[in-house]
């Protein structure tokens, strides 16, 4: 059996444009520009972030593309750092792309640095600082047995 990977991490967006103009500010590379205005495909490292037009990608997925939820969807995507200067460098630079701040960088329990801010489309992404996670040289991310 094969083990289990994620590969794709695909957004409903509401303005594709602003979208597109908000993940090209966070710093992700666009990919596979052929694909127009239709999907947009960005480089995350080992992954990919795919952004489709909310009711296409209901559509495609054969789910109600209404209601649209308003609060939180229970996901989150995050950024790992390596450092809290890191995080705050990265919470700085998505509030400037326009992003909205969940919660300011600090401290937490474990003994990390994090801080939440959501895409336009409310989409939540955490800038962390975990202990334990190891960042490679590449920026891939691992964790000990």
């Amino acid at each position: 059996m094969t083990k289990a990977r994620l590969h794709v991490v695909t957004l409903g967006v509401s303005d594709f444009a602003r979208s597109v103009r908000f993940y090209q500010d966070l710093g992700f590379e666009r990919r596979l520009q052929a694909t127009g205005d239709q999907i947009a495909f960005f480089d995350a490292g080992h992954m990919i972030i795919s952004l489709f037009r909310w009711d296409e990608l209901a559509a495609d997925a054969h789910v109600l593309a209404e209601p649209r939820p308003r609060a939180f969807r229970g996901i989150t995507l995050a950024q790992m750092c390596r450092t809290d200067k890191c995080v705050d460098a990265l919470m700085t630079r998505a509030l400037a792309a326009g992003a909205t701040l969940l919660k300011h960088a600090q401290k937490t329990e474990y003994g990390g640095y994090s801080g939440y801010f959501t895409d336009p489309d409310g989409h939540a992404w955490e800038a962390v600082r975990a202990p334990g996670f190891e960042l490679a040289a590449d920026g891939s991310v691992s964790l000990p047995e």
